[in-house]
């Protein structure tokens, strides 16, 4: 059996010397997770059993196909693939919506202003049966005229929002999997804290089709929470701990899983397991064929430059492996990512991005088993309300998250209660545990830091 498909007998071990159950656990860290024997009992829902992954025995899987190194290297577009006249979208409407759009439509024939109508209206593409509409409307942007990208607010490739769902795809972030490639097509990327203080990314695609994503690896019980709020999308992963594949086939979203579906997966020149599965997002898409509606808007989008708190950057210290610090790069327009002050790379140079959402958690542990070392499984806490600290044009803002539902969309909120607008262009989202101390550098404070949230 391949090792990019091999089960992970312990939860989500790396390996060694290229094998991918070699036994070695990933670095335990305490930074944001107590160990086991001193997490508080109330931290605890349920007696911890050691839970290994879903057995895979009789499975014949392919062995993937190989990526040239220059393939490997390369970070433009794909083919878009399935690509259509925007027109199309899953919507976050309900009767009371439709009521107040046909209101708005009269008053629109009266003045005489068609082009509003047309600016206001997101599609006539409905949901997946079985979706959940959420009433709370869907997000709107002002940077441009035309179909815009529903997951950052940009102008649509040609004119057009690819007609597919988001994709999200499970990447690691331990530092051999680094430097990742495909995260600077992604139109938001979720970095969520797993076990022993490391981290693991969530990107989301749908308007760019890079030809390599990766690397590859499990999926978490916070894929759930995180990701179904993108209208049922297609997740990628493989494997993970039974209780997380079972809310995975439960989840309002699509799942695959790469051992079941090894013809898909491509192997990369000098990598090794578990750090060798990668996928095209085209491939990802052809795993769900039949579904051809866009995802609704996520983040209200606005080219308008916001009130704020000048920065320099923001330190989040999830662990020593993830020691991430984020830091303002006025010629560019982007925040830079690095770790422990070393530049964190991907395949289109260093990570970079255009928002940053900190998003502030409370977070318990268990009651599964995540590794060998006692690792348990992080639960964090992203629906009620919480903390917030919004990135963008060089400025701090701070305010709330809400969200009233696992279906929901996430609301960012400023202290005054308006909502707070994203610059069009790709969202990093850093869910936080409360424990971690989150500072920023204020522009014009002497290079002191204040803590945040």
């Amino acid at each position: 059996m391949p090792d990019d498909i091999t089960p992970e007998p312990t939860g989500d071990v790396p390996g060694q010397e290229g094998i991918d159950d070699a036994g070695v656990p990933e670095s335990w860290d305490t930074a944001t997770q107590a160990s086991p024997a001193a997490t508080p009992a109330g931290d605890i829902t349920q007696a911890v059993p050691v839970d290994t992954t879903r057995s895979m025995a009789g499975v014949t899987p392919p062995t993937g196909t190989p990526v040239t190194a220059a393939g490997a290297a390369g970070g433009g577009a794909g083919a878009a693939g399935g690509v259509g006249d925007g027109t199309g979208g899953r919507t976050r409407s309900s009767s009371q919506r439709n009521w107040i759009i046909a209101l708005v439509a009269a008053a629109v024939l009266v003045l005489g202003a068609g082009i509003a109508l047309a600016a206001t209206s997101s599609g006539g593409g409905g949901k997946k049966a079985g979706h959940n509409a959420p009433k709370i409307p869907g997000p709107t942007s002002t940077a441009a005229s035309g179909p815009l990208c529903p997951l950052t607010g940009l102008p649509a490739p040609g004119g057009q929002v690819p007609q597919r769902p988001a994709l999200a795809v499970k990447i690691d972030d331990y530092p051999d999997a680094r430097p990742q490639t495909g995260l600077s097509k992604a139109d938001i990327v979720f970095d969520e804290p797993v076990e022993g203080g490391i981290t693991r990314f969530a990107a989301v695609f749908q308007c760019q089709s890079p030809p390599l994503i990766g690397p590859i690896r499990s999926a978490r019980a916070v894929d759930v929470q995180i990701l179904s709020q993108l209208s049922k999308p297609i997740l990628v992963h493989v494997g993970g701990i039974n209780p997380v594949l079972d809310l995975l086939q439960a989840a309002n979203l699509t799942d695959f899983d790469l051992r079941t579906h090894g013809s898909i997966v491509q192997k990369v020149p000098g990598r090794v397991a578990p750090y060798d599965t990668y996928i095209s997002a085209t491939a990802g898409w052809g795993l769900e064929p039949g579904d051809s509606t866009p995802p609704a808007a996520l983040f209200t989008y606005s080219s308008t430059a916001p009130t704020g708190t000048p920065i320099t950057s923001i330190h989040i210290p999830f662990s020593g492996t993830n020691n991430a610090t984020w830091t303002w790069n006025a010629a560019s327009g982007r925040w830079l990512l690095s770790y422990s002050g070393s530049p964190a790379m991907t395949d289109g140079g260093q990570i970079a991005t255009t928002n940053i959402v900190v998003q502030t958690v409370h977070v318990t542990y268990g009651p599964w088993l995540e590794n060998s070392e006692g690792g348990l499984e992080v639960q964090s806490q992203m629906t009620g309300s919480g903390p917030l600290t919004v990135l963008r044009n060089g400025v701090a803002i701070t305010g709330t998250w809400k969200r009233a539902a696992v279906d929901d969309p996430t609301i960012l909120t400023a202290a005054d209660g308006s909502t707070i607008a994203l610059q069009p262009g790709q969202t990093w989202v850093e869910i936080v545990p409360s424990t971690v101390a989150v500072t920023t550098n204020v522009v014009g404070a002497g290079g002191s830091a204040t803590t945040s949230p």
